[in-house]
């Protein structure tokens, strides 16, 4: 057991300080301290806990706030009568931030949000890899934070006074900028093998080293990681995607091992060269990790894992032609190959459809300057079509730097009125069976004819459209 912690101010005073780094304006921090100051009114202790007092050290806003109390679950209940139990059994309930909070944002911003409270414990056992066998409730704080993952995610907030309580000292990893494991790195990892995952992502996203002991323990574990559900990983490997240091964490997968189990079509990207003429940057790999260097933080999830996959078919496709390398049906390939892997990480059939047509039509732009005018407008109106030109954008950019087909399309974009990619029809179904025509396949392809001349401005309105049918598709 850890002693006495090491106690710190947060710069900026008490609550009523106008420059106090950890605003008492924010909702979701209203509603934290009204829950930490309800326990202590209670005779319990309370304070704020984990990432958020992390977050708030850094002078970064966050995103959720938790408390740890020595309350059990049964007595926040009766304190909180509004709350909901979605862990009870491990300690943890769930105070809804509009049943703590007199702020009107509340119901407008934050409806649905909570404050997650957990009691303090001692987890004994985890035979799942995740869940404890046993959990043991206890008064001691200093216990609490001994089962919790990093150091820098281990301390404690008393938001009354101001103070950080750091048994761990995750104070002094904030300074140095490391990523270390509370106790033994290997029993940390064995209790939720998930830990590993974040503890890249945490790397990554804050610019932080490893230390070796955990940075070992992960490189010897990483087989593990298969005991953790598919979807905890896709949220993890998407977190990494989307919070803006994407390419750090990317590396730092493949430095543990992590890639290797998680991700291995993209490890087999590595050393696959490319014709230096159209990829002077090197091989898939690098083109891929710079790729990934250019998604901003919050960049759709859509957009950064088809900036991930684009290339994801190069591998298998790989061979040297007499003239170049070349790549034949690498589309084709990685679209299965994406499917497959959205279905394994157990995507939503939306975000797979968006996933899988950023993988098939990321080689189309090489051909919109000769396209028919009907082909380019179906193109230029996909489905969240500006994902698909940013990932040419910054596909361009990762390469040989060329963006004329980019600005091409650009300028078509802000030229052509949207009602032009998407007009109208002049001639329906029921039109044609009013002309004498009978409902089956052709159908379709009448149609889609008629829109061709359309988008094309050859058909301007239903007189044109009926007369061109009777022509080119006589009874």
């Amino acid at each position: 057991m850890v002693g006495n912690p090491t106690v710190f101010k947060i710069p900026g005073g008490g609550e009523g300080d106008p420059k106090l780094r950890i605003t008492i304006h924010d909702v979701l921090k209203e509603a934290a301290i009204s829950v930490v100051r309800r326990l202590r009114e209670n005779q319990f202790q309370a304070y704020l806990v984990g990432g958020c007092v992390r977050d708030l050290i850094l002078g970064r806003d966050p995103a959720d706030y938790d408390v740890a109390t020595d309350a059990t679950p049964e007595q926040v209940m009766r304190i909180f009568p509004e709350t909901y139990a979605v862990g009870a059994q491990f300690g943890v309930v769930l105070v809804p931030v509009e049943a703590v909070t007199a702020s009107e944002m509340a119901t407008a911003h934050e409806a649905g949000k909570a404050i997650e409270v957990a009691t303090f414990r001692c987890d004994i056992g985890y035979a799942d890899g995740r869940h404890p066998d046993q959990v043991r409730y206890s008064k001691d704080p200093r216990e609490d934070v001994q089962r919790r993952d990093f150091t820098i995610n281990g301390l404690l907030l008393d938001p009354i006074k101001n103070e950080v309580l750091d048994f761990v000292n995750g104070q002094n990893d904030l300074k140095a900028g490391i990523i270390r494991t509370i106790g033994d790195s290997r029993l940390r990892f064995a209790e939720d093998k998930l830990r590993m995952l974040r503890a890249v992502r945490f790397a990554a996203r804050f610019e932080y080293q490893i230390d070796s002991e955990t940075f070992h323990a992960i490189r010897a574990m990483a087989p593990q990681i298969h005991q953790v559900s598919y979807e905890r990983i896709r949220d993890e490997l998407t977190k990494m995607l989307t919070e803006g240091r994407a390419r750090r964490a990317f590396e730092l997968l493949d430095e543990t091992g992590l890639l290797h189990e998680v991700l291995p079509e993209i490890e087999k990207m590595k050393g696959v060269e490319q014709p230096p003429q159209f990829h002077p940057e090197g091989d898939v790999w690098v083109h891929t990790l710079m790729l990934l260097e250019k998604l901003p933080s919050c960049v759709s999830r859509t957009l950064a894992w088809g900036a991930l996959l684009h290339d994801v078919g190069k591998p298998p496709t790989f061979r040297v032609a007499p003239d170049r390398i070349r790549f034949d049906g690498h589309v084709e390939v990685g679209v299965r190959m994406a499917e497959e892997i959205c279905r394994k990480l157990r995507f939503s059939k939306e975000d797979t459809e968006q996933i899988l047509s950023l993988v098939a039509n990321h080689m189309r732009f090489a051909d919109v300057q000769r396209m028919k005018e009907s082909t380019l407008k179906r193109f230029l109106r996909l489905p969240r079509f500006e994902e698909q030109l940013e990932l040419h954008r910054i596909d361009c950019q990762s390469s040989n730097g060329e963006l004329g087909n980019y600005e091409f399309v650009r300028e078509k974009l802000e030229a052509t009125p949207r009602e032009e990619f998407r007009p109208a029809p002049l001639v329906t179904g029921n039109d044609l069976i009013s002309a004498g025509y009978t409902p089956g396949p052709k159908f379709k392809e009448i149609l889609s004819a008629v829109e061709d001349g359309q988008l094309e401005s050859r058909l301007r309105d239903k007189e044109q459209a009926m007369k061109f049918v009777r022509t080119q598709f006589p009874q």
